[in-house]
């Protein structure tokens, strides 16, 4: 990394040393190094040729006076109001106050951020850890030359392991297809999968058969119709569960994972046809799900953490992950 000089630093290390180091005269050095002979005699005497400090030694206010800082630091620990408030009420007394002022005078004092008082705010929680197959789906709609296409994404929210497939039209057997498609893509059991109340993944409330439910809910007609979707669920034994209506963020890990795509994508480049479009998903993917260190994950991609699952708790696999690698020849 290179040295960081402020706007107005005439020597650097490099000639602060060469300065120190050399046995000629002053004045010779000066004209050198194009410096004033007062400059090279300070060099001269330093022991080192680091930066020195040129700052006051103990930071004070030009504006406020020592009084006045006090006043206004007391105010704020005392009233705990926000920082414009504390400026609004104290103008009156000190007029040379002012936002900047203020704002350093809270710096030099350590309380331009107040501290968190137990109670002030709801404590945080963590979110529940749930085993390998916890899958996110949505749908998301990408547009290119060709016209509109309709993605469909599910993300596990264990591994952040991501799937996603374009069709022209989300319909309920599509939708029922990806699921059927995710199962077979993904190395583990799927136990659970999370959608929003959308036409596509469940029936309006009224007709669709809840879990809370003893008995069938019967159909106008007199008839039960399953949901294609929850059909493909029981069929494979899998949870379908539903977001609240009015809570988008309930699903929030697989919306999250669909702006990434759209920002990797449609948002930064021009398609002219579905196929494109169809290979950059495929390459980027590929690139997320077996390249991608993630934080959430300690530093493993998304793979490297199934793998790792995989040697803990392999019950819970249909395959070996390593079956699922790509190799040099695909």
């Amino acid at each position: 990394m290179g040295q960081i000089l402020h706007g107005s630093a005439r020597t650097t290390a490099a000639v602060r040393r060469a300065i120190q180091h050399r046995q000629e005269s002053l004045k010779k050095l000066a004209e050198r190094d194009a410096l004033h002979p007062k400059t090279v005699a300070k060099g001269k005497k330093r022991a080192d040729v680091h930066d020195a400090p040129m700052g006051p030694t103990q930071p004070r206010s030009t504006v406020l006076t020592p009084g006045q800082e006090a006043m206004c630091g007391a105010f704020r620990r005392h009233t705990l109001l926000p920082r414009d408030d504390c400026l609004y009420a104290r103008q009156s007394s000190i007029p040379s106050l002012t936002r900047s002022s203020r704002h350093r005078c809270f710096q030099r004092h350590g309380i331009s951020r107040l501290p968190e008082v137990d109670g002030d705010r709801p404590p945080k929680k963590k979110f529940k850890k749930y085993p390998l197959g916890y899958f996110h789906l949505d749908i998301a709609a990408l547009q290119t030359e060709a016209g509109r296409l309709d993605l469909f994404v599910a993300i596990d929210r264990a591994s952040k392991f991501a799937v996603a497939e374009r069709h022209a039209k989300a319909t309920r057997r599509i939708a029922a297809n990806f699921l059927r498609a995710l199962i077979a893509a993904v190395p583990d059991t799927i136990h659970t999968v999370l959608t929003d109340n959308g036409t596509q993944f469940t029936e309006l409330g009224h007709f669709r058969k809840g879990a809370d439910q003893q008995d069938d809910v019967q159909h106008p007609e007199g008839l039960y119709l399953m949901h294609a979707f929850d059909y493909a669920c029981e069929q494979h034994g899998i949870e379908h569960r539903l977001t609240k209506l009015g809570h988008p963020w309930t699903n929030g890990q697989v919306e999250r994972m669909n702006r990434t795509l759209k920002d990797a994508t449609v948002k930064r480049y021009y398609y002219e046809s579905h196929q494109q479009l169809k290979e950059h998903l495929y390459n980027f993917l590929n690139a997320y799900n077996f390249a991608k260190r993630l934080k959430t994950l300690h530093g493993l991609t998304p793979y490297e953490y199934i793998v790792k699952c995989w040697q803990k708790e392999p019950e819970r696999f249909k395959t070996n992950p390593g079956h699922h690698t790509l190799g040099l020849n695909i």
